[in-house]
């Protein structure tokens, strides 16, 4: 990816709503040139989509906890995802080496609620958990650092 086409992902990601005309000056491309390359990035699937960030407090969803779950049988079939998927709870499952098979991110509005949600989980999934509850939430939706990678020709490996 050149690095130009970079930047402007990283800006995206601190700001989805950015104009082009506000990409464009960031940039020091013209506004056409940045609409076609944000096109581009687009269609080349490099930028999904774009999302509000959430106050969940204010929603009254302000329990945010990590889910461990692993199959109590583990010659079962690997469909926890789908079997988990109807539980608008969860807002993210990640597939992770480890002694878990997944991690799942939930967002609830108290304990009472979290213990109603894991029992859900048990049932649906036929797994066992293991929950860590978020105290605070220093930062969160950071972008990453966009750095080339080797074999590109912006790359580490590049030439000066």
């Amino acid at each position: 990816m050149e690095e130009i086409d970079r930047r402007i992902v990283t800006l995206l990601a601190g700001d989805g709503r950015m104009s082009f005309t506000d990409l464009a000056r960031e940039t020091g491309l013209s506004v056409s040139a940045v609409h076609q390359r944000v096109r581009r990035l687009e269609k080349r699937g490099v930028v999904r989509g774009y999302a509000a960030i959430i106050d969940y407090d204010a929603i009254g969803l302000p329990l945010t906890a990590f889910v461990s779950i692993k199959p109590i049988d583990p010659a079962a079939p690997d469909d926890a995802p789908d079997r988990l998927a109807h539980l608008s709870a969860i807002e993210a499952c990640h597939s992770v080496a480890g002694d878990e098979s997944y991690i799942l991110k939930v967002r609830v509005a108290s304990p009472v609620a979290l213990e109603d949600l894991l029992q859900q989980i048990r049932a649906s999934a036929n797994v066992s958990t293991r929950t860590t509850v978020v105290l605070s939430t220093p930062y969160e939706h950071r972008a990453a650092e966009l750095a080339g990678h080797p074999g590109e020709p912006d790359g580490p490996d590049a030439a000066p």
